[in-house]
This record gives C-alpha cells, structure tokens and sequence, in this order.
C-alpha cells in the first residue's frame, strides 16, 4: 500500500492503516451503543466515552505479538475509557472486529469507486453518441474484420462500466457485519443478554450494515463476493485500457491520451509523451485476477470455526484489491473524460482497408458506411440503459 506505487494517491486514505484503524474503532463504539440499547451501559457513559476517545497507538510488535490488529487496539481503548472498559469488546471476537471494519472500508471504497465509474459512464455515452457515425475498421484477432464505427465501440466500454457498477451496487447494499464471539455461536453475549441474536441486529443497526443472520467466520462468501466485483470492474477498466494502447499507437494514431503537463515524460526520450494513465489502468488489470483468486484460496482453507492463517491472508490481498479498483476507477474517468478521437485517421484506415472489410459481403460498393448493420440500433441501446440508470 505504498504512495510509491503510481496513482495510489488518490485513494490511499480510504483504505490504509490510519482508514483500518477508524474503522476498527467505530465498530467497538457501534458495539458499546449496542450492549447500551440492551441496558448493560447508560447512554451518558458510552456518549462520554466517544467524546473523550483519543487517536489509539498501537505498537507494531504488539499487533504481531497479538497475530492481528485488535487486541492491541482493545487495550487501548480500555486504557483511555476507563468508565466502559468492563464491557469493552466483550461478547466479541478479534475477527468480528477486524471483518466488520473491512466491511465499512469496503463501503467507503465502492462510493468512491461508484462515483468514478458514474463520471467515466457519462463520458463514454457522450462519445457514443457524438461518435456513432465515425466509422472505423473492426478488428478481430489483430487482424481487420468487418467495418464499426468508434460510437459503438465506445458504447461496449459504456456496457462494461455499467455492468461493473451493477456488480458493485449489489455488493455494497449486502455489505455484512460480523457478529459471533470466540467460536461463532454469540456465547458471552448469550451470558449479557437474553437475546444476542436482537443484540447482533442493533449492532448492524448502528454501522447501517447488514445483519446476515449468522457469523461468516469460515464461510467467507461476503469476501469472495466483494472480490469478485472488484475483479470485474477493473476487467471492465482494462479492456478500455487496452483498446486505447492498441489505437493509440503511432501507426494507427485513431485516439489519443490527453497531454497533461509534467505527465508522461520519460527519463531518457525527450521526445516521448507515455500514456501513462493507460499503461497504470491495463498494470491495475493485470494485478486484480490474482488478487480476487487469492480471496477464494483463503476461502477454501477457513477451516474450523475459526482459520489458522487463511483469515490473516486475505486482509492485504482484499485491501490491495480495494485500492487498486478505486485507484484504476479515478484514472479511467479522467481517461474517457480527456480522450482525443481522430475520426478523420479512422475513415481514411477504413476506406484504405475497404477491400478486406468488405469481403465478407463479396463487393465494395457503397464503402465501409454502408455495412454497418445494427450498429446504429446497438448504440442506442446503451444509451437507453445509461439514461434509465443515470435517472433512476
């Protein structure tokens, strides 16, 4: 999670140590609200307590000593807040703390990347439209196929970066707390409460998250399921990418990379301009697949009521995943909103290609405008679900 790794600060502070830590302390609040609505605490001590809560410390050694950030911060806040330390995190576990914390940085996250998506859609439907009749060759296998034009093309990125959204606006209204004590069956809350399922509710309740009706502890489908959306919107993020890298090139030159001043230079070639924000998204494409499949190997291991390794594997794979999709989400906005089209090089690509374009008809009468078929009707359709989504 360094800043070093290009891009990163843009969205470092959502998900880095100090967003982690927040998160951890918010739920611990959200705990002691919680055993409060259920008489164990007065509302005035737990008001008090978040009034006089410091900025915790927790010493490195103390989190390896500990195998996982929570106890350390625990003892703390029970140092500072002497007045509830008795009920403290009592009834939880250090994995309800750290899963539920992961969750509320998950939904911080997916707003941020909602957003991006939202902005890089409605530059994709203008570039849709204002380019459904720039016609171009179609290219299949590197090779030319049959003539398209650049509005459609850029209607499929549009299609891909509102399935994303999709994808992630399903995940993040199921987000989940994590509630189950030390083996998953609430047996100190239990002992507080006469019902510590009523008590699991309201604190869901008090992070506005899900209850899901069980602990997840080692059935880990609301990481899978986080990693997975992630995974597919920066696929989505990638192809548009990829396809920019491809016509951007010198020799076909039919897009280009907004120049931006101080970006893309290079150390040696003067003469370069790098598009650098390209080159950053498709690296962030290559990176997520690996990331997601790490999420479902510790799946697969969390064995137990309780895991032993495959829970601590999955928390810098999930943040880095979190990082990279929000990171590759703002630069892909900024991306489409700045993308230079030169309908001009493509007629001339697509009229000098005719001959091969066109031998799938068995003629070049009319030229490469007139073999467009349902491309037209296909653009519209985007725009159509881009309209209903962006007023619904």
């Amino acid at each position: 999670m360094s800043l070093l790794e290009p891009g990163r600060h843009r969205v470092a502070h959502l998900a880095d140590d100090a967003a982690l830590l927040t998160a951890m302390v918010r739920v611990e609040l959200a705990w002691l609200r919680a055993l409060s609505g259920a008489g164990l605490l007065k509302p005035e001590q737990v008001a008090a307590a978040e009034q006089q809560l410091p900025s915790p410390v927790i010493d490195p050694a103390a989190v390896e000593s500990s195998g996982n950030p929570v106890k350390p911060l625990v003892d703390a806040l029970r140092a500072a807040l002497p007045e509830v330390s008795a009920q403290l995190h009592r009834g939880l576990t250090s994995q309800d703390v750290l899963d539920t914390a992961l969750m509320l940085m998950a939904r911080n996250v997916l707003d941020h990347v909602t957003g991006s998506l939202t902005a890089a859609a409605a530059d994709l439907a203008r570039l849709a439209d204002d380019h459904r009749g720039s016609v171009m060759p179609g290219r299949t296998l590197t090779r030319y196929a049959v003539p398209v034009t650049f509005g459609l093309t850029a209607a499929q990125w549009l299609a891909g970066i509102l399935d994303a959204r999709d994808a992630v606006a399903t995940v993040r209204s199921a987000l989940p707390i994590q509630c189950g004590g030390a083996a998953g069956t609430l047996s100190l809350a239990g002992e507080l409460v006469a019902d510590p399922v009523a008590l699991a509710e309201d604190f869901a309740r008090q992070l506005d998250l899900r209850w899901p009706g069980l602990p997840w502890h080692t059935r880990r489908t609301p990481v899978t399921r986080l990693g997975d959306a992630l995974t597919q919107t920066v696929d989505a993020l990638g192809v548009i990418a990829a396809d920019i890298l491809m016509l951007g090139r010198p020799e076909i030159a039919e897009v280009r990379e907004r120049a931006v001043e101080g970006r893309g230079g290079s150390s040696t070639m003067p003469h370069k301009q790098n598009p650098v924000l390209a080159v950053l998204i498709r690296s962030a494409a290559l990176q997520a697949p690996g990331l997601g499949a790490q999420l479902h190997l510790c799946a697969a291991q969390a064995v137990d009521q309780r895991p032993d390794g495959a829970w601590h594997a999955e928390w810098a794979s999930c943040r880095q995943l979190l990082l990279l999709t929000a990171t590759a989400a703002s630069q892909t906005a900024e991306l489409v909103a700045g993308l230079e089209v030169d309908p001009d090089t493509m007629t001339r690509h697509a009229e000098s290609a005719a001959t091969h374009l066109l031998a799938e008809r068995g003629e070049v009468g009319g030229g490469p405008a007139s073999y467009l078929g349902a491309s037209d009707a296909f653009v519209d359709a985007v725009l159509v679900r881009w309209r209903g989504s962006r007023d619904a």
